[in-house]
């Protein structure tokens, strides 16, 4: 794509658009989505065939969300602080007790 030409993606500058016009979010192939989280594409494809994260599938391919990628990472490092947490939490209860 050149840089005179606009991305299919983005709005058209040259006219307003309508209030009631969507504008969806670009999907990522595997791929694509597997580079972002530096894993295996087939491993991406296999964690949303489990529903371990989301994912749309159209045929044989798998499409996915930037932003959906985002809050899983978001979510997992959530899950990792309290996990953690509760770890620390443990080893101090247990050096209190000994």
């Amino acid at each position: 794509m050149s840089a005179s030409q606009p991305s299919r993606f983005a709005p058209s500058t040259s006219q307003p658009r309508p209030r009631n016009e969507v504008v969806f979010e670009p999907l990522l192939d595997s791929d694509e989505a597997a580079q972002l989280l530096r894993i295996h594409p087939k491993t991406l494809q296999r964690m949303a065939r489990n529903r371990e994260i989301h994912g749309i599938q159209v045929g044989k391919l798998w499409r996915f969300r930037a932003s959906d990628l985002e809050g899983w990472l978001k979510a997992k490092k959530q899950v990792k602080s309290r996990s953690e947490f509760a770890d620390l939490l443990s080893t101090r209860h247990s050096l209190a007790l000994s």
